[in-house]
């Protein structure tokens, strides 16, 4: 016997919190029946009820941002339950200043070499950009003379620089 009406499996989170899954719920269109993972982690975190809210309480295009970002916290704390996210991205910081550093020294002996020989400058003097620039308080600014502590036109913050005139 043949029925009119297709056989939907219920979503994740239904299926996880063992109930029917109806054709209104909150959260089907997020968590998929394929990725159970996905809700388990949202719900040991930040838990159904609160999800819930949270999704009722954004505008209808913005909740797939929302529950992916509940999705990438909720999977980061159970990597890593004391740090999370903030492990995540304090990793990734080390790892830009650490580029950085490898830039700059790269910079340096790049200058060293267009100048045919002369000295490399120490890690606090910058590589001179071309350009009219000036360098102040360890800030490069243009022609102005302005330095990121606002002094116009000088060095009064006594902190040592390169001046092109």
């Amino acid at each position: 016997m043949s029925s009119s009406s297709s056989y939907n499996p219920p979503c994740a989170a239904c299926k996880f919190l063992k109930r029917r899954c109806i054709p209104s719920c909150v959260f089907a269109p997020y968590f998929p029946p394929e990725d159970p993972q996905k809700f388990m982690n949202v719900h040991k975190i930040f838990g159904a009820s609160n999800v819930t809210k949270l999704i009722n309480d954004v505008l209808p295009h913005q909740r797939q941002d929302v529950v992916s970002s509940l999705a990438y916290e909720a999977a980061a704390r159970v990597r890593d339950p004391v740090y999370g996210c903030v492990g995540v991205i304090s990793s990734l910081q080390q790892q830009v200043d650490r580029l950085q550093k490898d830039l700059d020294a790269a910079n340096a002996e790049l200058i060293q070499h267009v100048c045919n020989g002369l000295p490399v400058l120490t890690s606090t003097q910058p590589v001179t950009p071309a350009g009219p620039y000036h360098y102040v308080n360890q800030t490069w600014n243009r022609q102005n003379g302005s330095n990121s502590h606002g002094n116009a036109g000088g060095n009064s913050s006594g902190g040592g620089g390169w001046w092109w005139w």
